[in-house]
């Protein structure tokens, strides 16, 4: 199971996709409730946290920035502790790998999945990305760009860095 983290200042969304059957799950909850999920998630040996990591792009940034840090910092310590493996993902190389722009927007994304899932129809009531919405495409983006990345004979994530 690939666990895709879209971290906010106090939200954030997951996203559990396994490549072989597809998106599992998505949740959009205070970032208490992520923190507990993960402390209690029974993770097996080759599941793998991947967080949407923050990116400077030289701009300033604002509190709301720092505390996002602060959370993503939270999540991967708390699925490390337990041994579990834990990488990054930039938003850039999310939007690389899924539409090949790096000026791509959130809805060109968004359509990518879309396109890849099924078309519309994978949107509508029974259709894999059923009530998907605002930051659960994000997750759904990390943890569907990482699958991609690994091998066809799925190694062993890394250890906790």
């Amino acid at each position: 199971m690939i666990i895709g983290l879209d971290p906010g200042p106090a939200f954030s969304a997951l996203a559990l996709y396994d490549p072989s059957v597809g998106l599992c799950s998505h949740y959009r909850t205070n970032n208490e409730w992520v923190l507990g999920y993960l402390r209690a998630y029974n993770a097996a040996a080759d599941d793998v946290l991947v967080i949407e990591q923050i990116a400077s792009y030289g701009m300033a940034v604002g509190a709301e920035t720092f505390e996002t840090c602060v959370w993503t910092g939270r999540f991967w310590q708390q699925w490390a502790h337990r041994g579990y493996a834990v990488e990054r993902l930039t938003r850039l190389a999310v939007k690389m790998h899924l539409t090949g722009q790096p000026r791509a927007k959130d809805a060109n994304v968004r359509m990518a999945l879309v396109d890849r899932f099924g078309g519309p129809a994978a949107l509508k009531k029974g259709g894999p990305l059923y009530k998907v919405a605002g930051d659960s495409w994000s997750a759904l983006a990390v943890a569907v760009t990482w699958a991609d990345q690994l091998p066809l004979e799925q190694e062993k994530p890394s250890a906790s860095k």
